[in-house]
């Protein structure tokens, strides 16, 4: 008997090991992730102050991911910073995320929670393109085309693009639409295409019904950002006209700009898109 309860005896003490884990390595990356929220080079007071531990407890552990090359120290300035390994475990980390596979579960879910169409829409070179559509449970809906290109005036997730993108890379896009498509009176001109923009961003959705280029639709779209805090992808809902609560402070709006900033931190943006602005 004695063999057994002992072997049983190692067999639990290992299951508890691994289930308490490594206490120091969670305290290291505790710091690592107070210096990631920091957004810059830091000293060891403010880092010790955003990971919630004494400066000296902090210097040991800084010391240890220094030689580990997750953290470097600029003797200049006796600052510390992410190191070069930390680095390359980003950039692997990026490689490795599929970002229309997290758009396409993210456009899901947000239709599971609104029960309305939604869709997902990624930057080519000639706009926006619908990649994929989800169709709610209810008798009336919205179908969207699967590879459908959207003009940037006449569309929700093309407003959200011209909103957020570098205007240099709009702009031409906008001129050649202004001439070409049938746009409300209040978009006719470059002029009130950029107050419209300037609303789109205040909001952090786009909202449209009227001028839609379909008749009877209407949709409402939010940004999606990347590592880079540079806009990714849009989450659209599209509704029959009449039917959707697009009030800023209805549920549609709430729980796509949730789904929004959700995505956004999956693939690395460090803040909310409230405060991106037009480059």
């Amino acid at each position: 008997m004695a063999p057994f309860t002992r072997k049983r005896h190692d067999t639990m003490n290992e299951e508890r090991e691994g289930q308490a884990g490594v206490q120091s390595l969670e305290i290291g990356m505790g710091i690592l992730r107070a210096m990631v929220k920091g957004h810059r080079a830091m000293m060891l007071k403010d880092i010790a102050a955003a990971a919630g531990m004494p400066p000296s407890k902090a210097h040991r552990y800084l010391v240890s991911l220094i030689r580990a090359g997750l953290v470097d120290q600029d003797a200049a300035t006796s600052r510390y910073d992410l190191g070069a390994f930390a680095l390359n475990i980003g950039m692997v980390a990026i490689d490795r995320l599929d970002r229309v596979r997290l758009g396409l579960a993210a456009i899901t879910d947000l239709r599971d929670r609104i029960n309305e169409t939604t869709a997902l829409a990624i930057w080519s070179e000639r706009g926006p393109v619908i990649v994929r559509w989800e169709r709610p449970r209810r008798a009336i809906t919205v179908n969207v085309v699967t590879g459908a290109q959207m003009n940037l005036l006449n569309s929700a997730s093309g407003r959200v693009f011209a909103a957020w993108l570098p205007n240099a890379r709009v702009a031409p896009i906008v001129a050649e639409e202004l001439k070409t498509l049938r746009l409300p009176e209040d978009l006719r001109s470059k002029a009130g295409v950029d107050r419209m923009l300037e609303r789109v961003r205040g909001d952090g959705v786009a909202a449209i019904s009227e001028g839609y280029f379909a008749q009877g639709v209407e949709a409402l779209a939010a940004p999606v950002f990347n590592l880079k805090r540079e806009i990714t992808m849009a989450l659209t809902v599209v509704g029959v006209r009449g039917t959707t609560d697009f009030r800023l402070d209805g549920l549609v709006v709430t729980e796509l700009k949730r789904a929004a900033a959700d995505l956004s931190r999956r693939l690395g943006c460090p803040d909310s898109h409230d405060d991106q602005r037009a480059m």
